[in-house]
């Protein structure tokens, strides 16, 4: 598999092995494979890792299959994708409510995954998952097109350099703008449920916004500065104003979870594009 990548007018001067390391992130291992494997060009001519590459160069990198592992899914129907944005290394695409953003296992069908997989086999290609949301949770949601972004993505993620936005609608007045810093761990009653551990919890942190609040409901904006597995949702519950519908988190029970990952943004990891993708319809 190769990859051919223009650099951007706005590309610094600087050695290959930075612009791997540094720039794209690329994982070690990774680096070390092309290095020893000479599977690197600049300008259709190898180049080696200490020396320089500049703005419009043509960086093409070859990547060995039998160096990745992917397990595979059964084709879905890919009438039923709403894409966001997509080029030849990325796609974004809004998840509706009610489905699992990928099977659990091999013979497993009606997920997200297995409708990309069907749109994606038309391009010889596949997804693969940077990240996941709840079944109940709709929204805008990435996932890689090929093995060389995809670590790229992973790390993005964990630098904290992708941002999500979320609308939910929370059941009480919220009456102002709140920052929730409380470890979430696993229950040890109920493995389907995460719940406030200040003492062997991981940090967790939630930027609350306000948009609307009545005495019924509140409607507010959520940004994740960590993300944990139900991070918002118990978050929102620890401070009393469960979500809407949220079958765990709360008894009321409502058509739907209010939770939509209403926006997301990045830096395309090779183009340093900026990326602003919007899920409409939201919430409100």
């Amino acid at each position: 598999m190769e990859y051919s990548i223009v650099l951007p007018h706005s590309q610094k001067k600087m050695t290959l092995r930075e612009l791997l390391e540094n720039e794209w992130l690329i994982p070690r291992k990774v680096r070390h494979f092309l290095r020893i494997r000479k599977n690197v060009w600049r300008n259709h001519q190898p180049i080696k890792f200490h020396e320089l590459v500049y703005a419009n160069d043509i960086i093409t990198l070859r990547i060995e299959k039998e160096d990745y592992s992917y397990q595979k899914v059964k084709a879905g129907f890919k009438e039923k994708l709403n894409i966001l944005y997509e080029d030849e290394h990325l796609i974004i695409v809004n998840k509706a409510a009610g489905i699992k953003t990928h099977p659990n296992q091999p013979e497993e069908t009606g997920t997200l995954l297995n409708d990309l997989t069907a749109y994606l086999a038309e391009k010889n290609t596949q997804p693969y998952v940077v990240h996941r949301l709840d079944k109940e949770t709709s929204g805008a949601i990435l996932f890689a097109k090929n093995p060389l972004v995809l670590p790229i993505l992973g790390r993005l993620l964990e630098k904290k350099k992708i941002y999500r936005y979320y609308q939910a609608i929370v059941w009480g007045k919220l009456t102002q703008n709140c920052t929730i810093d409380k470890k979430i761990g696993r229950d040890r009653h109920d493995q389907r449920k995460r719940i406030i551990n200040e003492h062997r919890g991981k940090t967790a942190i939630t930027y609350v916004k306000v948009h609307q609040a009545n005495e019924q409901n509140s409607k507010v904006y959520c940004r994740l500065a960590t993300g944990r597995t139900h991070q918002i949702r118990v978050h929102l519950a620890s401070i009393g104003h469960p979500i809407v519908g949220d079958p765990l988190y709360q008894n009321k029970k409502e058509k739907r979870l209010a939770l939509h990952a209403y926006e997301m943004q990045l830096l395309h990891p090779f183009t340093q594009e900026q990326i602003t993708v919007v899920a409409n319809p939201g919430l409100w």
